[in-house]
């Protein structure tokens, strides 16, 4: 039996984003283990699923390049201990640690760039570093992954990867899980799931809301998702507090099961700066719901504007404005229409099965 490695930064985004995945090598008589921080039980989900699990201490956002070095030392000595034939890492701290450590101990892995995040979005000292550290981390890594072309063509402008560079088309949407649902209500609301940061285009959203507001005064606003994450670009409690007691959106928390929040909405929003693949959007159109994104990089993969919603400007909240209007013009059987159009392109370019396909085939070429 094939041991494969998954290493994360969180035990959350393992399971929520890769159950299928670990599922399908599992099914296929490989055996598991994922290494992520512990966190909100979601490690006993992973184990549930037939994996082992490995808890870490990773800061996913902190800076300190002492603790960073050795983290590479920590997965070093993991996985000199469970001896992995291959391994996969997520997220940009593994990505550069790990492929550190599977280098140390000459262990075949390939890096996936779930998006590039804050990193690369502001030109900084910390962005000239990072490319730096991906470079030097990549150099015997066997691929690198991208969830979007544009990602794969900024590394390859800093000649980051050595010509490894490779299209997987997201981490794949559950359509078992995410099935269509009808609703062809009269009353509106927009959902924007996202970790509330600036960068997600939260700002956006409430002056758009603040906008529409005027002219459709019954129009709901909603945001779901985790408050304090540690980022940069993290909003505050008090800033979420204020934009509800000004009327502008409801703020519903956080949850494990975004699927009774999708159902009951009109349409999903993420005017986000720069992403992967979002999953949200995924989730959505699965759904069958009509969505309203940016036409930046990652989000515009995702849709087919005017088929199965509309596109937006990124920062410009005007431009989401009159995009989040179309969706409130529509007739509901219009919606429904959009959002079956969604569907369908979920399951002709983003489901599960073929993206554990791909992980399949590659595990085969390198005869395991």
């Amino acid at each position: 039996m094939k041991h494969i490695v998954l290493v994360g930064n969180t035990s959350w985004s393992m399971y929520n984003f890769r159950s299928g995945l670990i599922k399908g090598l599992i099914d296929k008589n490989y055996k598991v283990t994922v290494i992520s921080p512990k966190d909100n039980n979601n490690e006993l989900m992973v184990m549930e699923l037939g994996a082992s699990f490995v808890d870490i201490n990773i800061s996913a956002k902190g800076t300190n390049p002492f603790i960073d070095v050795l983290l590479i030392f920590k997965i070093k000595s993991i996985l000199d201990a469970i001896k992995p034939d291959f391994v996969f890492f997520y997220t940009i701290k593994p990505n550069i640690y790990g492929s550190f450590a599977a280098q140390m101990l000459k262990i075949p892995h390939i890096a996936v760039i779930t998006g590039l995040g804050y990193t690369f979005i502001k030109e900084n000292i910390v962005s000239k570093i990072a490319r730096v550290l991906y470079k030097l981390a990549f150099t015997k890594a066997n691929e690198v992954w991208f969830l979007n072309k544009d990602d794969l063509k900024v590394f390859n402008r800093y000649n980051l990867i050595y010509d490894k560079g490779f299209i997987l088309k997201g981490e794949g949407i559950n359509l078992s899980k995410f099935k269509p649902t009808l609703n062809q209500s009269n009353d509106i609301s927009f959902l924007l799931i996202a970790r509330m940061l600036w960068d997600k285009g939260i700002g956006e959203f409430v002056e758009a809301s603040k906008i529409l507001k005027t002219k459709y005064p019954l129009v709901k606003f909603n945001l779901l998702g985790f408050i304090g994450v540690d980022n940069p670009s993290a909003i505050s409690k008090e800033q979420i507090n204020e934009w509800q007691e000004d009327g502008l959106v409801n703020y519903l928390g956080s949850t494990s099961d975004v699927v009774p929040f999708i159902q009951d909405a009109s349409c999903i929003v993420l005017p986000s700066y720069r992403e992967g693949i979002p999953i949200t959007l995924l989730e959505a159109s699965s759904m069958t719901k009509p969505i309203v994104t940016t036409n930046s990089i990652g989000c515009k993969d995702t849709i087919d504007d005017g088929l199965t919603g509309f596109l937006c400007e990124p920062k410009n909240f005007q431009s989401l404005a009159n995009a989040m209007e179309k969706i409130i013009l529509l007739s509901p059987l219009e919606r429904q229409k959009m959002g079956e159009a969604g569907r369908r392109k979920m399951e002709n370019e983003f489901d599960e099965k073929l993206i554990v396909q791909h992980y399949l085939d590659t595990l085969k070429k390198y005869n395991l």
